[in-house]
Parts: C-alpha cells; sequence; structure tokens
C-alpha cells in the first residue's frame, strides 16, 4: 500500500533533474522512476505534480528561532509554520544568549540542550534540531563538548565576538575536541580587536545612527578572523564551518583553506546575495535599523563574489540566519535615538530562503537547479549530519516541496507568516512558489494552504559523516 503517490512532476537532485514520479510508504520515499502510476489504484492520496519541480525539503542549517515563552507561546510554532510555507522542512536553532542576558550562576551546555528540549517539546511544523552555542559564560563549555555529541548534537557555534565569545585558546582548543569526536564548529567570524575599535570612536565621534552599525564592522574584520579561523582548523585537523560569510576578502580566506586541503566549509545568506549596503543610506533610524545584522551587508562586488563561490562550491550552502527581532519590540530602541550598538542584530528570513535563492540565483542564470537544490537541501543534510534529509531518492524521508518556477510574485510582511513584523525584502518581485509541502510524508502546505498541526515536527538527533 502506497500512502503517497506524486505524478507528472520534474524530480531535481543535485546531481541532476528528470521527468519521474515519486511514491512514499511510512513516510519515507520508497520509489522514484519515470512512471509509477500503476500504484495509483492502492495509493492513499495522489496527487498531480504536471508543471510542477519535486523537490526535496530544504534545510535551514542556521536560525534563531526564538522558544515559547508564557508571554509568547506561539513564537516557536509560528516560525516552524512559515519554513514550511517556504519549502523548510527542517531547521537548525541556536540557542544564542538573549539580549541583556549577563553571566551569573554557571550555564551548562547539557542544561541548555535540555531546556531546549522541554521548551520545543511537541511545538513544531516542520522538523527541527539545536545547534548549541558555546560562550565564555558556560562553565566549562570545551569539557562539556563530547557529551553534547554522543547527545546527538554533533555541532556548535562559537563566536569571535560580543561579550560572551570564547577567547582564542578556548575557540582552538574547542576545535580539537570536535576534530577527536567527529562533530563541527561553526563560527561567526569578526575580529572582536578591529570591530571593538571601531565601534568605540564612532560611539566617541556622536556616529550614533544605525547606519553606523555597518562602518564599525568592515569587510578586513571579517577576512582576519576568518583566516586565523581556517589555521586553527589547519593546526587541529578539525572541520570547521563558517557561518553567514558575507565579503569578498572572507570568502578567499576560505578558498585558500580549501585548496590546501582543510576541513573548512562556508555559508552564506539571502540578505547578503540579494540586497546591499545602500540599505544603511537612509538617515531615518527605524528604517535602517531593520539591516542592523552582523556582519552587515556589504558592496555589489561582496555580493557579485558570493554568487561567484556558490556557483564553483568555495561557499556550501545558504542559510538564513533567520532571527524574527520585530521593529515595534526588539529593535524599537532605534527610533528613540539609542546608539546603533544597542539595536539588537539580526533579521527575519525563514520563509523566503528559497523563494530567494531561486529568484536571484536559477531565474537570473547564476545557478543551476540542480545547484540549488545541493545548496539548500543535500550539502546542508549531509554536512550537518541529518542523514535520512537533503535528497528526493529512495530510502530517505519524505520531504517534498512542488515547486512552481513559473509564478511571479511579491514579497510583502504581510503576506508572510513569521514572528517578526517586517521583512528585509519588502517590495522585492521573486520568481517561483511553492505549491504544497510534506515532511515525513504528511502535508504541512497543500496548494498554499497550512494544513498541519503543532507537534508534529520531529527532534531529530543527528550524527556527522562526512
Amino acid at each position: 500500500m502506497t500512502d503517497l503517490l506524486v505524478v507528472g512532476g520534474t524530480v531535481v537532485t543535485a546531481g541532476g533533474s528528470r521527468r519521474a514520479d515519486v511514491a512514499v510508504v511510512g513516510g519515507v520515499f520508497e520509489l522514484v522512476g519515470p512512471d509509477l502510476s500503476g500504484l495509483a489504484a492502492s495509493a492513499d492520496e495522489v496527487v498531480d505534480a504536471s508543471g510542477l519541480l519535486v523537490l526535496p525539503g530544504v534545510v535551514d542549517a542556521h536560525t534563531h528561532t526564538r522558544v515559547a515563552s508564557d508571554a509568547e507561546p506561539d513564537r516557536f510554532f509560528q516560525d516552524s509554520v512559515a519554513a514550511a510555507f517556504g519549502g523548510t522542512t527542517t531547521v537548525l536553532v541556536f540557542n544564542t544568549p538573549a539580549s541583556g542576558e549577563r553571566p551569573g550562576s554557571p550555564r551548562w551546555l547539557r542544561d541548555d540542550l535540555q531546556r531546549f528540549r522541554r521548551a520545543t517539546e511537541a511545538d513544531a511544523a516542520v522538523d527541527y534540531a539545536p545547534s548549541l552555542v558555546v560562550t565564555g559564560w558556560h562553565a566549562d563549555p570545551v569539557g562539556e563538548l563530547p557529551d553534547v555529541i554522543d547527545a546527538g548534537v554533533p555541532t556548535a557555534k562559537a563566536f569571535m565576538v560580543y561579550d560572551f565569545r570564547l577567547d582564542e585558546r578556548r575557540l582552538f582548543e574547542a576545535m580539537r575536541v570536535m576534530a577527536a569526536r567527529g562533530g563541527m564548529l561553526q563560527v561567526h567570524c569578526e575580529d572582536p580587536v578591529i570591530v571593538d575599535a571601531a565601534v568605540d570612536a564612532a560611539l566617541q565621534r556622536g556616529d550614533t545612527l544605525p547606519r553606523y552599525h555597518a562602518e564599525t564592522r568592515p569587510s578586513w574584520a571579517e577576512a582576519a578572523a576568518t583566516e586565523r579561523v581556517m589555521a586553527f582548523a589547519r593546526q587541529s585537523g578539525a572541520a570547521v564551518h563558517v557561518v553567514h560569510l558575507s565579503a569578498a576578502d572572507a570568502l578567499e580566506a576560505v578558498k585558500r583553506a580549501k585548496a590546501a586541503g582543510i576541513d573548512a566549509h562556508a555559508e552564506t545568506c539571502p540578505h547578503y546575495l540579494a540586497l546591499t549596503a545602500d540599505r544603511y543610506e537612509t538617515r531615518d533610524p527605524v528604517e535602517s535599523a531593520k539591516y542592523v545584522i552582523s556582519p552587515p551587508l556589504r558592496s555589489s562586488a561582496d555580493q557579485d563574489a558570493l554568487w561567484a563561490g556558490l556557483a564553483d562550491a568555495t561557499l556550501d550552502l545558504v542559510a538564513t540566519d533567520h532571527v524574527p527581532d520585530r521593529v515595534g519590540v526588539e529593535k524599537a530602541v532605534a527610533a528613540h535615538g539609542v546608539p546603533f550598538s544597542e539595536i539588537s542584530n539580526g533579521a527575519p528570513g525563514i520563509e523566503t530562503l528559497l523563494a530567494l535563492v531561486w529568484s536571484e540565483g536559477v531565474a537570473k542564470g547564476r545557478l543551476t537547479a540542480e545547484r540549488a537544490v545541493d545548496l539548500l537541501s543535500t550539502t546542508p543534510a549531509r554536512l550537518f549530519g541529518l542523514r535520512r534529509k537533503g535528497a528526493v531518492e529512495a530510502g530517505r524521508d519524505a520531504d517534498i516541496v512542488l515547486w512552481d518556477p513559473e509564478a511571479r510574485r511579491t514579497l510583502t510582511a504581510r503576506d508572510l507568516h513569521h514572528t517578526s513584523d517586517y521583512t528585509p525584502y519588502e517590495g522585492l518581485e521573486v520568481a517561483g512558489a511553492v505549491r504544497s509541502v510534506w515532511v515525513r510524508g504528511r502535508a504541512v502546505i497543500r496548494d498554499g494552504a497550512f494544513v498541519g498541526h503543532r507537534g508534529a515536527g520531529h527532534f531529530v538527533e543527528r550524527g556527522i559523516d562526512r
């Protein structure tokens, strides 16, 4: 008995595209072949995908989706719904220290993981997993990493900036531990000496508007930190993943590391691919606060370099760095003259990942459809230990997106479903649209409407085999 049969579509994988039907049994791809119409009579559901592309569900490897709280019990669920509307069927979530949080009693990584699991239990509409943040505020951040890896969380993120950063010695030691246990450290690469000096100088001059956020985080600060992390990876033998890479000179550091045989990986984000630093030119602090992102938006030359890096595989994947902050809440201080250094960092994007990569990449000839699938599904699933995700092939989880490449639409905040109150892509025309989505063979989006439910998403334990 076939649970779901998708017929008439074009299946796109990282290795190629072909006209094929897809049969799902027990939440798993059972068969992918040119003509499975003979199974229709015994199938519980038959879906006609004529004229549509059959894509694997997107894996967003970098989000800061907020967990539920007493005051806002629906934030995690609602952002998972937004992910589904965008074709994302698995999200990795960081437990970044909250704005204003300060070190007090010792923090423990295992406690962070337990809190995350309690807060998200039976709350997601799509599958999800944590990627813990390792900070200088933890009592023994390096020593706890083996236990975290054994608990099914083989990736963790360290920051080189902010007051909760790991110092460089412990950053190096964390990479060594990860190397010994088969894990991978993700690193936010900005040089703290350069950035802190630039921020202090700007504030002393009275340059406090949000646009100075970008000027105080120059590309060479990102490049210097990226070079240093590559050297640490070379010495330790560790796999390392550079998050939200934004600039051409940092990209060159990754390219040189890969050429030298270092197990180096890197991602960029849709905001760097679709937007540039001209967004900071307005003197309206409320408007420019929407783009207070670290690293900041860069030049069009940097943007061109990133697209080239995606095409030539210097960059391994695209992830959102989704932060559902709101202009009217977390960023509201911008309207009251608060210095840029005190405005929350980040912007929403969990629903627009596939749309932006497809529209700006595939539709404009910068990427093939197959390369887009590799960047958004196959490679992030492989790098982050999601062994059953990332491809439309027998034996994998039946995470399916029916994608209409001929659709055209304009992105607006009122049409999106995330828990932020704006989108940085307001008014951007995009090519392509999600029609239907399944997670492990269960419909979540059908013909553009949400048909899933809270708690349908699974917590996924991971293990890396690169």
